[in-house]
């Protein structure tokens, strides 16, 4: 899917495109959304660029996602989708700069996209770009990369609150789950910050070639500091992760070697009887039980509830 943005009385439109007609000269960002081959061939004459494939997208190397072709600055950068989901993922979003145009190719939907094109849609600049959408774009990200973090961290504080002050016996699978969404979500946040990092200095090193504002200049620094504080506060959240885990597993070996303890002594107490009874073999002349009408039901039945009380107080007190 291809959408047009055009300004138009201080807003930024959204143009639809008849089949087979050319982007408006008055365009200044055209998004790809998982485009058709037509929809590449249309931007490609009309930016006088070279789309890059998903493939070429998902490549790892700094060379292959920072790079000037034709005068075009190419950028792809890691964004984050569907992090308020159980199953949040990483997305590659390749930016593209020329001529004051900005053309976005994307596979998925990141949430900012959303929210920048919501916004400039009520108001903009009269004098706004692709540059400037591109700011805009990217402000968004690190925005929503800071609200994730620290919907993490409350997340993280009631698991520490259940592992160390627990109103009640917790579930520590659920606990051990619980870490191990967060720590990878953690990771992705982090993964998109050090993707969006790169592109800010790209586009730092770029700015004087492009011949971008100083108030341009200063914005690209912010959010650079912006993003180097986030990375930080990222790794402050999976080291904590990593202590809760470790933790975690320290409480449960506690128990563990309580549970053991009192196993071991029963086993102690039961000892003596038991070296007994294996000694004599219940072998007396004299036994009044032997007489019992009803001594062998009798028999089965303790033996029965033998096994089932211990049972129902290991499951009572979570032992199993």
């Amino acid at each position: 899917m291809l959408s047009v943005y055009v300004p138009r009385d201080g807003t930024l439109e959204r143009v639809t495109l008849a089949p087979g007609e050319q982007p408006p000269e008055q365009a200044v960002w055209l998004d790809l959304v998982t485009p058709t081959v037509r929809e590449d061939k249309l931007v490609e004459e009309f930016l006088g660029i070279a789309v890059p494939t998903r493939e070429e997208m998902q490549e790892i190397e700094v060379s292959s996602r920072l790079y000037v072709e034709n005068g075009a600055r190419y950028m792809t950068a890691t964004l984050m989708c569907q992090s308020d989901t159980a199953t949040p993922k990483t997305t590659p979003v390749t930016f593209v700069l020329s001529n004051h145009r900005l053309a976005t190719v994307r596979y998925d939907d990141p949430r900012p996209f959303a929210i920048v094109e919501h916004r400039l849609g009520r108001a903009c600049s009269p004098k706004i770009a692709g540059d400037s959408v591109m700011m805009d774009l990217l402000d968004a990200v690190i925005d929503r990369s800071a609200d994730i973090l620290e919907r993490i961290g409350a997340e993280i504080d009631q698991v520490s609150h259940t592992i160390f002050e627990p109103d009640e016996t917790p579930s520590y699978n659920d606990v051990l789950k619980a870490l191990g969404r967060k720590g990878d979500l953690t990771s992705k946040v982090r993964e998109s910050l050090v993707s969006i990092g790169r592109v800010l200095l790209f586009l730092a090193n770029e700015a004087e070639t492009m011949k971008w504002a100083k108030d341009a200049r200063m914005q690209v620094k912010s959010m650079q500091r912006d993003v180097t504080s986030l990375t930080d506060h990222a790794s402050y959240i999976s080291n904590k992760v990593t202590f809760l885990l470790d933790a975690m597993l320290g409480v449960v070996n506690i128990q563990q070697n309580a549970i053991i303890k009192i196993f071991s002594v029963a086993a102690v107490v039961l000892m003596p009887p038991t070296l007994v009874a294996s000694i004599y073999g219940m072998n007396f002349k004299h036994m009044p039980e032997l007489d019992w009408e009803f001594g062998y039901p009798i028999a089965l039945g303790v033996m029965i509830l033998a096994a089932v009380l211990p049972y129902m107080w290991f499951k009572w007190k979570k032992w199993l």
